[in-house]
């Protein structure tokens, strides 16, 4: 339970010009969104950059590190790490790319795409967790106007 000093302390801050700013908005949204997020993935071994990983490679993607990192806006050298650790954990497999044979895809092996179905309803849960005061179409439209903003040249 916060202390009446810090609940004075933090109206006060959210009284400052910075709570009008998009961008802060954004990235405190963010944090608390990935701290649930982590939160709720840390039981499966997951956090939620790894477990982005493992649900793009579990598709029919077939996705390269470098297509990960750029869709992720992950440096390529976090990305190589990442897939580093779930392959170690036989969640991920790299494999010759059909199209380039000088080029790897990441491909999420059974184990892993189970584990994507586990921890899909974890991190599920936290989203609803953290989204509550947000009614579904609330929901629906921030989800539009984030796309949007992810995904400009769509």
């Amino acid at each position: 339970m916060p202390k009446a000093a810090d609940v004075a302390v933090s109206r006060g801050l959210r009284a400052s010009a910075l709570t009008d700013d998009l961008s802060f908005l954004l990235a405190r949204a963010n944090a608390i969104s990935l701290a649930a997020g982590n939160a709720a993935l840390s039981g499966h071994g997951l956090k939620a950059r790894s477990y982005s990983v493992l649900v793009l490679t579990s598709g029919d993607a077939r996705p390269s590190q470098r297509e990960l990192a750029e869709f992720l806006r992950l440096d390529p050298s976090q990305v190589v790490s990442l897939v580093d650790d779930l392959q170690s954990r036989g969640l991920v497999e790299r494999q010759p790319d059909p199209a380039d044979r000088r080029a790897n895809v990441v491909v999420a092996t059974e184990v892993g795409r189970a584990l994507v179905v586990a921890a899909g309803e974890a991190a599920r849960a936290a989203e609803e967790r953290v989204h509550a005061a947000l009614s579904e179409s609330e929901r629906a439209t921030l989800a539009t106007l984030l796309r949007t903003l992810a995904f400009p040249s769509d």
